[in-house]
């Protein structure tokens, strides 16, 4: 690693009271996938995850990667994937992880809210988020 690199910083900014998030970043009216990512990234630091945004070389992105003592999981979040074009576009970096760990793809989808897409797991977001 080297000391510029490390010295970089992500390209995200998730706020710690999605409340405040919300006085702050006024005027856009539906802003649900955003808010949701960051209620996400806020769980995963509280399940005691070390998280990052997956950087891939072709320039996509993972939103989330979650390292733990028992591993590492890949997460992508979205308000809703029923629309085919938005699932193609959510499940393509996961496409591009050529690595056997976790891959989840997190919705507020209760209509084909879970779902199994060659080992990608669609979950609804609500469930995930109430079962620890």
């Amino acid at each position: 690693m080297k000391g510029k690199q490390f010295l970089t910083t992500q390209s995200k900014y998730y706020a710690v009271d999605v409340g405040l998030r919300n006085v702050l970043v006024r005027g856009k009216e539906s802003d649900v996938g955003h808010i949701l990512e960051n209620i996400v990234f806020l769980e995963l630091r509280r399940r005691g995850y070390e998280v990052y945004i997956g950087q891939l070389a072709d320039g996509g992105e993972v939103d989330f990667v979650a390292i733990s003592p028992g591993g590492l999981a890949y997460y992508q979040v979205a308000a809703t994937t029923l629309e085919e074009e938005t699932l193609k576009r959510e499940l393509a970096p996961f496409k591009k992880v050529a690595d056997n760990y976790p891959k989840y793809l997190l919705t507020l989808d209760e209509p084909f809210g879970t779902a199994d897409y060659d080992g990608i797991q669609k979950r609804n977001v609500l469930d995930w988020l109430l079962e620890e």
